[in-house]
């Protein structure tokens, strides 16, 4: 029976499924980050082969499936797709390889079949279309190079903005400066954005601010709201465009919402996203991922095999008994 070794790769981590064509999973791991945008397709390839070894055992051995369906960060142009290809590929991994972006994968997890739109808002933010015939809409994604804004790291980048200048008199009066120094223990931002510059805090911890930010926004204060409320909005364009993009803004389309930023399922970034999408695209059916994206990667693995509904069924039904 063939195999798939279905690739989750994210800005934190990676994770692997090995999938028999029936839909059994025959075996799970995670491995770390997948940046080959930083680290290089070399390293990030490794992380893959890393985590597939963990997964299978000391005694694995290439090619660890018949097909490799990775869909991960970092590709984000169709250059940078068929250069992960090409060194899966190189390393025996599998006898095939398809690599697509990580929003294919929770397009396809959260979604009932393989159209519809997905939005990610985890530590970046990035969407993608696909109409029922197949033809796909997305991005370049690559930050404020290509008009993206937001996104976990983003929201921080905000949130510790907005805080220094409510601090020093810049800026508008804002809880934030006393939320911010609190959440890191320091006596001033100003501390905190001097660490940061020093390197005595990593620029990844910025992400923590989100809760930060999203707790300061429930108390009414007017700064925060207005961060909260502008995320709502790049989210709703994004999809809303990719669908204008496809023609689907007049018929009924699932939108896959999916990363830490949307999965918390704050009540007001709730409530701004409904009330968006209720005006830029009526016929949308908004639906929070609960469940992890690597289902989404292996369905796809799935779907490049032929493989049945019964086996779809079954392997769907392994990843939500986890959720």
């Amino acid at each position: 029976m063939r195999t798939v070794l279905a690739v989750d790769g994210g800005n934190s981590k990676t994770d692997i499924a090995l999938v028999a064509e029936d839909g059994s999973v025959l075996a799970t791991g995670r491995g770390g980050a997948f940046q080959p945008q930083t680290t290089g397709v070399g390293v990030a390839i490794d992380v893959i082969g890393d985590a597939a070894c963990s997964a299978l055992g000391p005694g694995a051995a290439t090619p660890y499936a018949d097909h490799v369906a990775a869909y991960v960060a970092g590709a984000d142009l169709p250059v940078e797709e068929e250069a992960l290809r090409a060194e899966i590929l190189s390393r025996g991994y599998g006898g095939e390889a398809t690599v697509g972006n990580d929003t294919f994968a929770l397009l396809r997890a959260g979604a009932s079949g393989p159209a519809g739109v997905a939005v990610v808002c985890g530590a970046g933010i990035n969407a993608v279309a696909v109409s029922p015939s197949g033809e796909v809409a997305r991005y370049p994604a690559l930050g404020r190079l290509t008009g993206d804004w937001g996104g976990g790291l983003g929201l921080g980048e905000e949130t510790l903005w907005h805080a220094v200048r409510a601090e020093d008199g810049r800026g508008r009066a804002s809880a934030l400066d006393a939320a911010v120094r609190e959440h890191f223990g320091t006596r001033t931002v100003e501390e905190v954005a001097l660490a940061i510059h020093f390197g005595e805090l990593s620029y990844g911890r910025l992400n923590e601010l989100v809760p930060v930010l999203m707790a300061v926004a429930a108390q009414g204060d007017g700064v925060a709201r207005s961060l909260v409320a502008r995320m709502a909005e790049e989210v709703v364009v994004l999809a809303v465009v990719a669908m204008r993009r496809l023609d689907l803004l007049s018929v009924p389309m699932e939108v896959v919402l999916g990363g830490g930023v949307l999965t918390a399922r704050d009540p007001l970034m709730s409530e701004l996203l409904e009330r968006g999408f209720a005006e830029s695209a009526p016929q949308a059916k908004l639906i929070v991922a609960d469940v992890a994206p690597i289902m989404g990667a292996a369905l796809l693995g799935l779907d490049a095999l032929g493989a049945t509904e019964e086996a779809r069924a079954r392997l769907r039904s392994h990843f939500h008994a986890l959720t």
